[in-house]
């Protein structure tokens, strides 16, 4: 079972490296990671997906508890959750083509953020399965180079304070 969970960290120098250097020795694989800063300037916001059952997924959240620069763990996929994935994809784009890519780039919601004599580069995001469709329509045209970004996600209509009781605050 794919798990996504939310970990709010404090801002520091290597807390991505511990996180991640705790997952791997333990033998559990990141499929998606993103981080970035929150609301707060001294907190960030790691979403990843990992694959396992519920067995693996306790251990994940128990291991990540016991790192202290670690102020929450939400396993975000057991409630319902708005995620997106951000793709920037390079293809081959001759003159006679164009129309054909631009509508498709439409159809998915997409962006053309940069033209090349020869190649564009479309800009989309979405869900997992948005993106994975929009890459196999590409591939006819030619696909030149593609990046992506890990997984963001986010509980929907929660208004939760920042601090829950019994959560570890950051000055702490």
């Amino acid at each position: 079972m794919r798990h996504v969970i939310s970990a709010l960290v404090q801002n520091v120098p290597g807390v991505l490296a511990h996180v991640a250097g705790m997952l791997a020795s333990r033998g559990y694989n990141i499929d998606s990671l993103a981080v970035g800063e929150t609301e707060d300037p001294e907190l960030s916001r790691m979403t990843f997906v990992v694959v396992g059952d519920d067995a693996v997924l306790e251990q994940v959240r128990k291991q990540l508890e016991k790192i202290v620069t670690v102020v929450r763990v939400d396993d975000i996929s057991a409630q319902d959750f708005v995620e997106r994935d951000l793709m920037l994809i390079r293809i081959e784009a001759p003159s006679d083509r164009r129309s054909e890519i631009q509508q498709l780039c439409q159809v998915f919601r997409g962006k053309v953020v940069d033209v090349a004599p020869e190649q564009m580069v479309i800009e989309i995001s979405g869900q997992e399965q948005k993106i994975e469709a929009f890459i196999d329509l590409m591939r006819p045209f030619g696909i030149v180079e593609l990046v992506r970004t890990g997984r963001i996600a986010m509980v929907r209509g929660v208004n939760r304070p920042r601090h829950e009781a019994g959560v570890r605050r950051v000055e702490e």
